[in-house]
C-alpha cells in the first residue's frame, strides 16, 4: 500500500493565458482612423460647401501674385532677381502663404473640433494634427501648381534646385505648426489674442522679404530683420529657383530650432491647459 504520508495528489497543469493583442498598436492604428475622419470631416465643411470648393484656394494665391507683379511692373522696369515678376513674387509669396495657412487653421483645430473632443476616441492632438496635415497637403499642391503654371509661362528656361525648394516648404510647415501650437492655447485661454495677434503680426507681409530680397536692405533693417525666420525661408526658396542668388543670410538651423522651440512650447502648454480651454 501507498504511505499516505509520501503521497501527494498531482499537481494541475499551470494555465496559459491567451495571447493579447498589443494595445499600442490597435491605438495607433485606432488615432489614425480618427486623424483621417477628422481631415475628411474638415474637407467637407471647408471645400464642399462653398461653389469650387479647392478652386478658391488656387485663385486666391494666384490673384494675390498676379496684383504684386502687375503693380510692381509699373513701377519697376525688373525685379531684384531675374526677368520674371510671376517668377519672383510666387517663391516669396507661396511659402509666406503656407505658413500663414497652417498657423491659422492650427491656432483654431480646438474651436473648430471642440464638440468631437468630448468623446473619449478624440484627443487635442488628433485635432491639432488633422489640420495641420491637411492644409499642409493643400499647401504644397497649391504651390506646385501655381510654380509649375509660372514656369511654364513666364520663365520657362529657369533650372529648378528641389532642394532648396522643399527644404522651404518644409521649414514653412514646421514653423506654422510651432506658431499655431502657441496660439492655439493662447486664443482658448484668452480669446482677446485672435485680435492682439493680428495687429502685431500685420507688418509681417512686409517684413519676409516678399516684395525684396534680403540683400536690398540698408544695413540697420538687415540687422533687425535677420531675426525674423521668415526671412530665412523666402531667401532659401529663392536660392532654388535663382543659380546665381546665394542666400548666403540664411540659417536653417536658426529656423529649425525656433520652430522646435514653440512647438514644444505648445505641447506643454496644451497638455496642461486643454481640460480648461474645452470646458469653456
Amino acid at each position: 500500500m501507498a504511505d499516505p504520508m509520501t503521497s501527494q495528489p498531482p499537481t494541475a497543469a499551470p494555465r496559459i493565458a491567451p495571447a493579447q493583442r498589443p494595445r499600442g498598436r490597435s491605438h495607433r492604428f485606432a488615432s489614425l482612423r480618427t486623424i483621417a475622419a477628422l481631415v475628411l470631416r474638415e474637407m467637407s465643411t471647408r471645400y464642399g460647401r462653398t461653389p469650387g470648393g479647392y478652386i478658391w484656394s488656387i485663385l486666391e494665391p494666384l490673384a494675390a501674385i498676379l496684383f504684386l507683379s502687375i503693380g510692381f511692373s509699373l513701377v519697376i522696369r525688373t525685379p531684384s532677381l531675374g526677368t520674371s515678376f510671376l517668377l519672383f513674387y510666387a517663391t516669396g509669396f507661396l511659402p509666406f502663404n503656407l505658413y500663414q495657412t497652417i498657423s491659422g487653421t492650427t491656432a483654431r483645430a480646438l474651436n473648430f473640433s471642440k464638440p468631437l473632443l468630448k468623446y473619449p476616441a478624440v484627443t487635442w492632438i488628433d485635432a491639432i494634427l488633422a489640420r495641420f496635415i491637411l492644409n499642409s497637403l493643400t499647401g504644397l499642391l497649391i504651390s506646385f501648381i501655381l510654380i509649375g503654371s509660372v514656369l511654364l509661362i513666364a520663365d520657362s528656361r529657369a533650372v529648378v534646385d528641389m532642394g532648396p525648394t522643399l527644404e522651404a516648404l518644409g521649414l514653412a510647415m514646421l514653423l506654422g505648426l510651432g506658431v499655431g501650437t502657441v496660439n492655439c492655447v493662447l486664443l482658448g485661454l484668452y480669446p482677446l489674442w485672435d485680435v492682439a495677434w493680428s495687429i502685431i503680426t500685420r507688418p509681417l507681409f512686409l517684413a519676409s522679404g516678399i516684395l525684396y530680397v534680403f540683400e536690398d536692405l540698408p544695413p540697420v533693417a538687415r540687422d533687425v530683420l535677420w531675426y525674423n525666420p521668415l526671412l530665412h525661408i523666402t531667401g532659401l526658396m529663392r536660392s532654388g529657383f535663382y543659380p546665381t542668388y546665394t542666400a548666403s543670410f540664411v540659417s536653417v538651423i536658426y529656423v529649425l530650432l525656433i520652430s522646435m522651440i514653440l512647438l514644444v512650447l505648445g505641447l506643454i502648454l496644451m497638455g496642461r491647459y486643454h481640460r480648461v480651454i474645452l470646458n469653456r
